[in-house]
């Protein structure tokens, strides 16, 4: 996804002569064509977030489109009171991205996890709030955020991520249909849809074919879509690598404690509590109970109940 993320950046300011990059030392070699042909719009702010984020409110406010980069859990809950009061407040148009989101760094421990990315930018208003898949998503969605008239914050993983197979082309705010089913709908957001595919795609070995849908705008939420998947699933199972409260499944619940439907909600993701130790991203995906195989009996559930 990184690599995706450079070459995206670098197309924007090929076609902006606005759009300026600020990182908060991190991205060596990853950035260096960017650098290359746009020497002078690029800025490494060093580790000072906080200082990072302010400048780019000042250069949004001077006409400038600009993007700061860093770890996710560096990049939302350090200078989250810079976001919330120079960039939110104001409504700059400010692209704030966090690399590794989720727990892409678990081994990392508590300081590079961040759960709770999503659910801090959520809670902005004005901010739009998004969690690619893949590289393609990154390549269709980060045009899209720099037309935004304020601000946005976009998670990207790592390196090596697989592409997910989709006929939808992804627009910001809509979510995307990947597998077509019924009686059951999956849903995430960011890294998982690649993990939910391969679950669906062995469930249609045994003859169990849940729809799976792809929510890579966690904010503003689809509600048309919702509102098609609470009319055709009994049950709605939502995967996420995020925090329980503020993430994918708890925006989807707020939604339908307004609404007349009658769909099940599961939440399949991380606990309300820290991680610690330093396991790899795989292990906390099985050990918390939102792996493929989660995903695999979860469906296989909630598909007998449908019957």
């Amino acid at each position: 996804m990184r690599r995706a993320f450079s070459n995206a950046i670098c197309r924007a300011a090929e076609k902006d002569p606005a759009v300026m990059f600020l990182t908060g030392d991190l991205g060596y070699q990853v950035f260096d064509e960017f650098i290359a042909k746009f020497g002078p719009r690029y800025v490494n702010a060093g580790i000072a977030e906080a200082q990072m984020v302010a400048m780019a409110a000042g250069l949004a406010k001077e006409g400038f489109r600009p993007i700061v980069y860093s770890i996710a859990s560096f990049m939302t809950a350090r200078p989250f009171e810079q976001i919330r009061v120079c960039v939110s407040y104001p409504n700059y148009p400010v692209l704030i991205v966090g690399a590794g989101g989720g727990y892409a760094y678990s081994s990392g421990g508590i300081t590079h996890h961040a759960g709770d990315d999503l659910a801090l930018m959520s809670l902005l208003p004005g901010m739009t709030v998004t969690a690619p898949c893949d590289p393609l998503e990154i390549g269709a969605l980060l045009p899209q955020l720099l037309k935004l008239d304020g601000p946005a914050y976009m998670r990207i993983g790592k390196f090596g991520e697989p592409e997910v197979r989709c006929d939808e082309p992804a627009v910001l705010g809509r979510a995307r249909l990947l597998m077509r089913g019924g009686r059951v709908a999956l849903v995430t957001t960011g890294a998982l849809a690649a993990v939910a595919q391969a679950a669906v795609t062995e469930l249609r070995q045994e003859g169990i074919t849940p729809s799976l849908y792809h929510f890579h705008t966690v904010k503003p939420l689809d509600t048309a879509a919702l509102g098609k998947i609470t009319g055709e699933a009994g049950s709605i199972i939502v995967a996420e690598e995020s925090s329980p409260v503020g993430g994918l499944a708890s925006a989807i619940a707020n939604w339908m404690a307004f609404g007349k439907n009658k769909a099940r909600l599961i939440r399949l993701g991380t606990p309300d509590s820290f991680l610690f130790g330093n396991p790899s991203r795989e292990t906390v995906f099985e050990r918390h109970g939102y792996g493929k195989q989660a995903m695999i009996e979860a469906c296989r559930a909630a598909w007998r109940q449908a019957v």
